[in-house]
């Protein structure tokens, strides 16, 4: 199973990649915006959801389009979760226990390319 020291190593691979601790846990940015997260149970997240995410390990990533996170949703219902809050969206959260670890990576990076400035992503292109 994945962990957060897992999500931690992919993101510290990244170009401009800052990783800090937050109310809600552990959050990754690339010059300050946000590009991964771990989720907490806030009040304000569904009731199903906030019980799944208060039981385990769930984490979230920036998507580039809305149409991303429902393609993944329908792909694997049982890894994503269909909804926490509205908060930094488009994004998608999935369950840790539940992922791929290729999937993970996959998930970070592309994260990663939605919210990093143009000449970071030339940066990693190039390498």
């Amino acid at each position: 199973m994945p962990t957060l020291e897992d999500v931690s190593r992919i993101a510290a691979a990244l170009p401009g990649t800052e990783e800090r601790r937050m109310t809600g846990g552990r959050a990754w940015f690339v010059r300050n915006r946000l590009f991964a997260w771990e989720c907490h149970p806030w009040p304000s997240i569904p009731d199903d959801m906030r019980a799944i995410i208060a039981s385990e390990l769930v984490v979230a990533v920036k998507v580039a389009d809305p149409l991303d996170s429902l393609a993944l949703l329908d792909m694997a219902p049982e890894v994503f979760l269909r909804s926490t809050t509205r908060w930094s969206e488009p994004k998608v959260a999935f369950r840790m226990a539940e992922i791929d670890p290729d999937h993970l990576a996959e998930l970070v990076i592309e994260a990663w390319f939605t919210q990093a400035p143009k000449y970071l992503r030339r940066t990693l292109d190039a390498t």
